[in-house]
């Protein structure tokens, strides 16, 4: 769990980096337009979708531009066509790295993503020769101190579907689900007021790979970095567990 909950604080800060150079809302626009198209526009009966809203509205995306969005995946609107691709490979120190794109043009983006990997000390690799290594699972988090005593968020949270909660990160309650109960876990706690500063779906390697020196952990973030600044790529996985002391030192 250490490298997921780690760099979710690391995107924490990063994302409000990215969102005044608007990639954010890029990304998120292409999530809702391909929801929408998979499972049609209504929110009610598309959890995927009502995700992808979701984190529009946390981004402060104007209404219009969600609703485009939708209208384009739908067909209602014209629009690019994007499809989902995911690229597998190895990072510095042999991390495993899994990266999920949508593109309009997959052979740009694959080509873009190899260049990436090669400039930062790591390599594609052929499919799934790292996905064996992750499971997907859904992941929510409760700010500290949260409205309700400790063994009470537990309770809810178990009660709910979760799979687990995790109590010893400094900021936040961290909590686990399957995916298919994610979105009954999101709303079950909404329903009993307990506000969830994030969710996301996300895939948790089996094992991790240690990274206790600041020269690996700083090329390991560099590459993480610089696959998210392409406005194609959606999302990155990682084995990587880097200590909260190595992580300050990289700064």
């Amino acid at each position: 769990m250490g490298g997921h909950s780690h760099w979710a604080g690391i995107k924490h800060k990063k994302a409000i980096v990215d969102a005044k150079r608007g990639k954010v809302w890029t990304k998120i626009v292409k999530e809702i337009a391909i929801a929408a198209r998979a499972g049609g526009g209504d929110i009610n009966t598309n959890p995927r979708l009502r995700q992808a809203v979701d984190d529009s509205k946390a981004s402060n995306m104007p209404a219009d531009n969600i609703k485009r969005a939708i209208q384009r995946g739908t067909g209602e609107l014209p629009g690019v066509m994007y499809e989902e691709r995911v690229y597998e490979g190895y990072g510095p120190n042999g991390v495993a790295m899994i990266v999920e794109v949508t593109t309009d043009n997959h052979n740009r983006t694959l080509n873009e993503v190899r260049q990436v990997f090669r400039e930062n000390g790591g390599n594609l690799g052929e499919t799934n020769c790292v996905a064996w290594m992750f499971k997907p699972k859904g992941f929510l988090s409760v700010a500290k101190p949260a409205p309700v005593d400790e063994d009470t968020l537990i309770s809810h949270a178990l009660d709910l579907g979760a799979e687990d909660v995790v109590t010893d990160v400094p900021q936040f309650y961290e909590i686990y689900t399957d995916p298919k109960d994610f979105d009954k876990v999101k709303a079950g706690l909404a329903a009993k007021q307990i506000p969830v500063a994030s969710a996301e779906l996300f895939l948790k390697p089996d094992t991790m790979v240690p990274i206790d020196k600041v020269e690996p952990a700083a090329k390991i973030l560099k590459l993480i970095e610089a696959l998210e600044e392409n406005d194609d790529v959606k999302k990155v996985h990682s084995n990587f567990d880097i200590p909260d002391e190595i992580l300050d030192q990289v700064g």
